[in-house]
């Protein structure tokens, strides 16, 4: 008996102003910081995971993280805020590849829902997250994220 393929599903609604942050601030790190969406994931249509973050800071986590799959190897995604310091139970957003299968963690989940995702398709889904925040960042706050990626404070935890 086949088991039915997991799905996830990323939200998220920005808190901040559209006119809270431009290019003439773009090295205050508290006012990155300050830029904040209410994000949530869904798994199997269940909500898992809501929580305000600092979005700029999400996105670079995932900009990083992008930035290090090789094609034959899907390395860990954590997310840690600087805003939060202790991470004793792990990061606030995790995706865990193991084999050809990988989970979604958080410390900060709603509730203990058993989730194993294809690699291909769970790692699509971030990818597709990550180009569609940069698209959605952007737009809204009226500026390019390559002007900005450098500034943005992220934590690897290390």
């Amino acid at each position: 008996m086949d088991s039915i393929p997991s799905k996830i599903k990323f939200e998220y609604k920005y808190i901040s102003e559209a006119n809270c942050i431009s290019y003439k601030n773009k090295k205050d790190v508290p006012l990155i910081l300050g830029v904040e969406a209410i994000f949530r994931i869904k798994i199997n249509e269940e909500l898992y995971f809501e929580a305000e973050l600092p979005i700029l800071e999400f996105y670079k986590s995932l900009f990083k993280w992008k930035e290090k799959i090789k094609e034959n190897e899907i390395p860990e995604f954590h997310y840690y805020s600087i805003e939060y310091a202790d991470y004793d139970e792990g990061s606030i957003i995790s995706l865990i590849p193991f084999s050809n299968k990988a989970r979604v963690k958080s410390i900060w989940g709603n509730c203990n829902i058993y989730n194993v995702f294809d690699l291909t398709y769970i790692v699509n889904e971030f990818l597709v997250l990550e180009q569609k925040m940069k698209e959605d960042l952007e737009r809204y706050f009226n500026i390019k994220l390559k002007d900005f990626i450098k500034h943005i404070p992220y934590s690897t935890n290390s």
